[in-house]
């Protein structure tokens, strides 16, 4: 068997996948890997445009930092569309109903649309202010301004391209969104620095020994660069590309869903039943957007070293998480085509089959963090307080990483069945009421070491409800689905 027929074995369309029978494990891990690699991806093209930005200047590197959290929140306020148009087309699908789940996702996408460009204007005109209230200096601040307006005003493809995810995924079919994932990050990549640098200075030229053709180029165009506005400008540009393919996609119809101009106008009616699934989700989005700042307003109150080591920390459990959020998204598709198909038992059984796996993988990497905290540490930074006292926190949270995973399965399966209010509620509970409220209370008695104490209780405690609120089976009665509209 060639590399390419071995690659290709990995991954499983929605044709070879039968997600309302059969086993359990076999399709929830062809749908999670894909999701796997999209998010790996989306990180690679974050790394990417940080080094960019970051051989531009360190005004321009703080600038990104500023503009992430306003980009995060304004994604996570828009996302709660995507989760309903997921969960609608999946019920659908489940229930062998292709014309209403191709209802529900043109409505998504035109509604989705529309929510954006009202985003993306309030964005567009909040975000100077936004910038200044989270304390940029003035060299800092034009920066950041300039590269967030290009993000609000492209706010529409970015969304669309996020939609376009959620749709297929409801469907069953995370390869296509994969597929399209690495082009829109190869093409990124391939932009930032030409964008950023423009024919002048720029280090791609210098790295690939290409100086002379860089000089023909600069005498061609004259072109500079823009700055950080270049980094901005590459990732709608990529992102609106990626969204073009993936309305062709859905168009066509060959890959998953259907969606139909002519169903694409807007009905109020079915608004009211997207933001009823839709509100919780971009909630519990919102509130874990929140969260990660408040949290920092407690970090902050501690030396920088403690800052830094906080920082690294987030980015570890970015990446060790991932396999979690991906399992999460797949339970939340298997338990939507099983509401459909009126099979809560085994809907049931995806939950608990991915809960007790992602506690057994997660686990794992908690050991393995425990064992050699130092060199994960190290990687991200040398200098030897900031280690230590990242080791510390590591040393608190890494025991409960696979509390982490049961937490996510369960509200993936909530999620699925519609029930996007009880996963809203229950971040809201672990991050607001035990996460942020101990960390402060216990930071005062014990330092810093009250801030690493209030991961490890939150996330066993967040687990805990997820798990016990399931056995409540009050999610089995979940069905969002209804009639389409007689004249569609």
């Amino acid at each position: 068997m060639s590399l390419g027929e071995r690659l290709g074995s990995l991954f499983k369309g929605p044709d070879e996948l039968n997600l309302t029978s059969g086993g359990i494990g076999r399709p929830l891990f062809f749908l999670s890997l894909p999701i796997i690699i999209t998010n790996l991806l989306q990180t690679a093209y974050n790394l990417a445009d940080t080094f960019w930005v970051g051989q531009y200047s360190t005004e321009a590197l703080a600038a990104i930092s500023f503009a992430f959290p306003m980009v995060f929140l304004l994604i996570s306020l828009g996302m709660g569309l995507s989760v309903a148009g997921s969960v609608l087309v999946a019920q659908h699908i489940g229930a062998d109903e292709e014309s209403e789940a191709g209802y529900a996702a043109s409505q998504t996408v035109i509604f989705s649309i529309l929510g954006s460009i009202l985003l993306g204007a309030l964005g567009y005109v909040a975000v100077g202010p936004f910038i200044r209230f989270l304390g940029a200096s003035p060299a800092v601040h034009p920066l950041a301004t300039g590269y967030m307006q290009v993000i609000a005003a492209g706010l529409p493809f970015m969304f669309g391209f996020f939609v376009f995810i959620a749709l297929m995924r409801g469907y069953g079919d995370t390869v296509t969104p994969m597929l399209v994932m690495f082009g829109s990050v190869v093409l990124n990549i391939a932009l930032d620095p030409i964008l950023i640098f423009g024919f002048d200075g720029n280090p791609l030229f210098g790295m690939l020994g290409l100086r002379g053709l860089e000089a023909s180029l600069f005498a061609t165009t004259g072109y500079t660069g823009s700055g950080i506005t270049g980094a901005a400008i590459a990732t709608v540009f990529s992102r609106a590309l990626a969204f073009v393919v993936g309305i062709a996609v859905m168009i066509e119809g060959v890959r998953g869903v259907r969606i139909r101009p002519s169903q694409m106008r807007p009905d109020v009616e079915y608004l009211r039943r997207l933001l009823d699934i839709g509100v919780p989700a971009s909630i519990e989005g919102t509130g874990r957007a929140l969260s990660v700042n408040l949290l920092l307003l407690v970090v902050g109150m501690f030396p920088t070293t403690v800052v830094a080591a906080y920082g690294i920390g987030v980015r570890v459990f970015s990446v060790i998480f991932l396999p979690a959020i991906a399992v999460a998204r797949g339970v939340e598709t298997m338990t939507g085509q099983n509401i459909g198909a009126e099979k809560p038992e085994r809907a049931g059984a995806a939950a608990d089959f991915a809960a007790k796996w992602m506690l057994v993988i997660l686990s794992g990497a908690g050991v393995v963090a425990l064992l050699v905290p130092r060199p994960i540490i190290a990687v991200f930074t040398n200098d030897p307080e900031v280690v230590r006292v990242g080791v510390d926190f590591l040393r608190f949270v890494a025991p409960s990483f696979g509390f982490i995973g049961v937490m996510r399965a369960y509200t993936g399966s909530f999620r699925g069945a519609g029930k996007t209010l009880i996963a809203a509620a229950i971040s809201v509970i672990m991050l607001g009421f035990i996460r942020i409220p101990v960390a402060y209370v216990a930071s005062l008695n014990l330092g810093s070491t009250g801030i690493w104490l209030a991961f490890p209780i939150s996330n066993v405690a967040g687990a805990l409800i997820a798990y016990a609120w399931y056995r409540r089976d009050t999610w089995r009665t979940g069905s969002v689905r209804r009639p389409t509209p007689a004249d569609d």
